[in-house]
Formats: structure tokens, C-alpha cells, sequence
């Protein structure tokens, strides 16, 4: 039997089906705000009418008489009052309006689980909130919470905490890091594990305000960041931490995400960064993100100490100068960077000298790009060569005069393994994967405000530049575009910001104990002409 076909307004007009339901229900939503007097009325007059026949059913046969005798005597003394029938109606529809009005009680307060949730969080909270010779205590074992909590609380739909706010005295040392820790690990513990929890303590008014943080977006992988010059995006973090916003393209479509900005040159206050965290923490993810970044408006030197080839894809670009995996070949890179770097103090000041500008081959910004340089200072170690990480003293001193930037990425494991100059001088800082607020505060100098996930997704940790606050980070996805495992779109969305030149064949291949990879051009061999006057 063939098949009838559909009408026209169901083949063609989906879009019009959709955009008359919308209206539809907005006109429904219009006209019961503006009819509600009436509907309120009308439900009062059928409840009025409804209590009337009940009350009619049971009145006794034998008193029904006497009954309609006495209502139609009240009707003639109203027909016949001036004014009477009109006030008879309106106290009619008053009455209707009375008993039709919704009172359906609303909810003055949390449940009863909710109620212990509270009480439970309050009776854990009373060792560190008391002391014995309070005359007035705030917290006490059997007290009540809603002078330590009152109103500001909410909870999800499972009945956890997502927002509250604590109340405690005036004597509590909120000044003690311990004493906030104490505190934020019981908060977290009652609250429930498995989220991330931020803790802002006024000092001033005696208020910590606990609210659950929702969780970094995973989807914005790399691109083109909307920045200035000497202007290099970390990650993003949450919206309320930073003030600034760029434009980025998460999955198919285009919205606005929070940056951490981190700022190089010659007016950086922290011109070098130093990367920590466990294998498989995202480190060498944002090690790439940091090169494709800095190809746009410089030049780059990739040195890796484990040897696994992650950066073999930037081999023969434009702007790559060398990629090195060996340990000959770490050493020869970072001796020319170190030369490099004299070289540009000696031909800007030459120039500041004669009165002309900067020459135009210093202008150009170079980074330097360093994972795991323990492993190399090991490798140098046992060869009896220098370690890698004193060639790095010169970039590290002076390198924002010369337009030298310095990227150290290494373990947890390794932290003891750098030197002194490359701690000092490293004051931008980021910290990636799971770790103890201890670890934390081992890298970044103080801890965060907030409390870290066991499990977290590669590309997210904390990160702070110089003395500024501690941010949440979400690293962009840029995996090694030649991994088996990596995403046709994240791939070509690695490749399509590569620059021009020749590509390479295939991965960097692991370091050989008897010959270095040593990937480096004649880029590297012949510097130019100092300028002079």
C-alpha cells in the first residue's frame, strides 16, 4: 500500500511548529497572570457553593422550611436597604476571594534530614569553635545550630550542602593557617567528598562562607587565544577569580571563558615559570600549549629529559630552533642559549648607548622550554658533565632585559633536584594533577582556598603568579598530534597552529646511550652581527 504523504506544514514547518508553541505558551503564561483575580474568584464561588449544598444535605428535612423562610427574608431586607445588592456582591466576591486564595504552605525551612546534616556539621564543629570559660559560647555539644548558621544555607536536589555560611567567635584564631585548615577539613568531610569546595573567611565580621565550586570545562581544546603580545594564556579558571574574558571556541560552539593571563617581556614581574606534577598530570600538555603560544610572535628551544619524543611534531617548523632529547645536545642548546642571552644585553646596551632603538634581532622573544631537567642532570651526573640547569643561570638572571623566557616542567619527585637560581627566579608557578594541600603549598608558596579532588582530569591544577591569589586551572587539550591515541580533532587542531616549514616524518625517537638525538638546525650556528652605533 503506498504511503500517504504528510502534509506541508509537517515536512517543512518544524521550525514554525516549534516558534507557535513557544508563543503559545507564552500567551498562556500572560493570560493567567492577568486572569488570576478571576480564577481565584471562580475557585472561591464553587468552595462557597460546594460548602453550601454540604451544609443544605444536612440540614433535617423538617428545619429546611424554616431555613428558605429565613434566606429569602434576607434577600428582601437587602433588596430593599439602599446600596444593598451592590454591597451583597461585593461581599460575595469577597468572601470568595478569601476562601478561593492559594495556601498551600510554603516551606519556612530545611527538612529533617537536611536538619541533621546541619546539626551533625554543627556538633563536629564545636572542638575548634569553644573554649571551656565562654560564658556565651556560640558553639556548644547539644546547642543550637541555627545561631551558628542561621538562614544562609542551601542544598541540591540529593540534599547536600551547597552553600553555607558559619558564624563563630570573635576568639578564634582565623589568622592560623593550621586552625583554617582544621576547620576547612571538618567543612569538607560533613559536606561530602568528591567535590571542590571554596572557603572565603572574613575576618572582619567572623564569617566563613563555604560554597561548592562546580567543576573546571574539560572541552576547550587548543586555538588561537585573543591576546596581546607578551600576553600567554595558562588555562581558564572560574569567572568570579579573574575579570577579563576571551572568546574561545568549546566544542561547536563560541562563548566566553576566564583566563589565566600570564604576562612576559620586559615588564613582567614573573618572567619565568616553573611546572609541577605527577606523570600523566597534564605538565607536558601545558608545555605545548606554552610552545604553539609562543611561535606566534617568537622563537622557541624545546629541551627533553625523558626522552619520549612529546615534541617531535614541532621539529622543522618555523621559529623551532632546535628540539633535543639528548643529553650532548641539551647541553650544546643551552650553552648558545646562554650566549644568545649575553648578546642581546650587550646589543641593547650598545644601542640604549649610540641613541638608537633596539636592533630588530633582539626584539624577537625566545623561550626556552625545559621537561624534566632532573633527568638530565642525572644523566650528567653519572657522565661527569655539568648539569644542564647551571647553563640556565644567565637566561634565569637576565632574561627578561634580553626577551628571554624560561619554562621548567618537572615531578613532584624531582622538585629537590632543582638548583637554587632555578627556585629563585621561577616566580610564576602552576601545579597540575592530584595532590595534598601540602605539595601545593610546597610549589606555590601558600595553600589554596579550596579542597583538592583525589581524582581530577589531566590539564587541572592550581596556579599562581608571583604573590598574586591561587587560581583553579584547566589546561587547553593540546595532546602530541602524533599519538595513535589522540583525537582526529584535537589533532588537526594541534596542527592547524603549527607554523609553516617542513614537517617532521615521524616522532622525535628516545634518547640512545650512544649517539643524542640532536635535532638542531644551522639556526643555531650562525648568530647575527652585533649591533653597534
Amino acid at each position: 500500500m503506498a504511503r500517504r504523504p504528510l502534509p506541508r506544514i509537517l515536512r517543512s514547518g518544524s521550525a514554525s511548529i516549534t516558534r507557535s508553541r513557544e508563543i503559545a505558551r507564552t500567551a498562556a503564561d500572560n493570560a493567567t497572570d492577568v486572569l488570576h483575580p478571576l480564577i481565584t474568584v471562580t475557585r472561591g464561588l464553587r468552595l462557597l457553593a460546594g460548602a453550601g449544598r454540604q451544609k443544605w444535605a444536612a440540614t433535617p428535612k423538617d428545619r429546611r422550611g424554616h431555613v428558605l423562610f429565613l434566606v429569602a427574608a434576607c434577600v428582601l431586607a437587602v433588596a430593599l436597604i439602599p446600596y444593598g445588592p451592590l454591597l451583597a456582591l461585593i461581599s460575595v466576591m469577597g468572601a470568595a476571594a478569601w476562601r478561593g486564595r492559594d495556601r498551600t504552605p510554603a516551606s519556612t525551612g530545611p527538612a529533617e534530614a537536611e536538619t541533621a546534616r546541619l546539626q551533625a556539621l554543627y556538633e563536629a564543629l564545636v572542638p575548634h569553635f569553644s573554649v571551656a570559660d565562654d560564658p556565651g559560647p556560640l558553639f556548644s555539644h547539644g546547642g543550637d545550630w541555627e545561631k551558628a548558621f542561621g538562614t544562609s544555607y542551601e542544598f541540591d536536589g540529593n540534599g547536600r550542602l551547597t552553600r553555607l555560611q558559619v558564624n563563630y567567635p570573635a576568639y578564634f584564631t582565623d589568622g592560623d593557617p593550621a586552625s583554617r585548615a582544621r576547620v576547612e577539613q571538618v567543612l569538607h568531610a560533613k559536606s561530602g567528598r568528591g567535590r571542590e569546595y571554596h572557603f572565603a573567611w572574613d575576618e572582619e565580621s567572623n564569617h566563613l562562607l563555604m560554597t561548592v565550586l562546580t567543576a573546571l570545562p574539560t572541552t576547550i581544546a587548543a586555538q588561537r587565544f585573543v591576546t596581546a603580545p607578551g600576553e600567554t594564556v595558562l588555562g581558564f579558571t572560574d569567572a568570579e577569580a579573574v575579570r577579563r574574558t576571551v572568546p574561545v571556541q568549546d566544542g561547536d560552539v563560541t562563548r566566553d571563558a576566564s583566563p589565566v593571563i600570564w604576562r612576559t617581556g620586559a615588564r613582567s614581574t614573573e618572567p619565568h615559570l616553573l611546572i609541577a606534577g605527577h606523570p600523566g598530570s597534564g605538565t607536558t600538555t601545558l608545555m605545548r600549549s606554552l610552545a604553539l603560544q609562543a611561535l606566534q610572535h617568537g622563537d622557541i628551544l624545546v629541551v627533553e629529559g625523558g626522552g619520549t619524543g612529546e615534541y617531535g611534531f614541532l621539529t622543522g617548523r618555523d621559529g623551532v630552533l632546535a628540539v633535543e632529547c639528548g643529553l650532548a645536545g641539551a647541553l650544546a642548546t643551552l650553552e648558545w642559549a646562554a650566549h644568545e642571552t649575553e648578546r642581546r644585553l650587550i646589543a641593547a646596551n650598545r644601542a640604549r648607548q649610540a641613541g638608537h632603538p633596539e636592533p630588530e634581532d633582539i626584539k624577537r622573544p625566545l623561550w626556552i622550554l625545559l621537561d624534566r631537567p632532573s633527568a638530565l642532570g642525572h644523566l650528567a651526573a653519572a657522565d661527569g658533565r655539568q648539569d644542564p640547569q647551571e647553563l640556565l643561570q644567565v637566561p634565569l638572571r637576565h632574561g627578561r632585559a634580553a626577551g628571554v623566557t624560561v619554562v621548567v616542567a618537572d615531578q613532584f619527585d624531582s622538585l629537590d633536584a632543582l638548583t637554587e637560581t632555578v627556585r629563585t627566579h621561577t616566580r610564576a608557578r602552576a601545579v597540575l594533577g592530584p595532590a595534598d594541600r601540602e605539595q601545593i603549598e610546597a610549589v606555590l608558596g601558600t595553600q589554596p582556598h579550596t579542597t583538592p579532588t583525589p581524582d581530577v582530569p589531566p590539564g587541572r591544577g592550581y596556579t599562581r603568579l608571583g604573590t598574586g591569589p591561587v587560581l583553579r586551572l584547566q589546561v587547553p587539550a593540546t595532546p602530541d598530534p602524533y599519538d595513535d591515541a589522540t583525537s582526529e580533532a584535537h589533532r588537526q587542531a594541534v596542527l592547524d597552529l603549527l607554523p609553516g616549514g617542513a614537517p617532521a616524518v615521524g616522532k622525535a625517537a628516545p634518547e640512545d646511550t650512544a649517539e643524542p638525538v640532536a635535532v638542531h638546525t644551522e639556526q643555531l650556528v650562525g648568530t647575527p652581527a652585533v649591533a653597534e652605533g
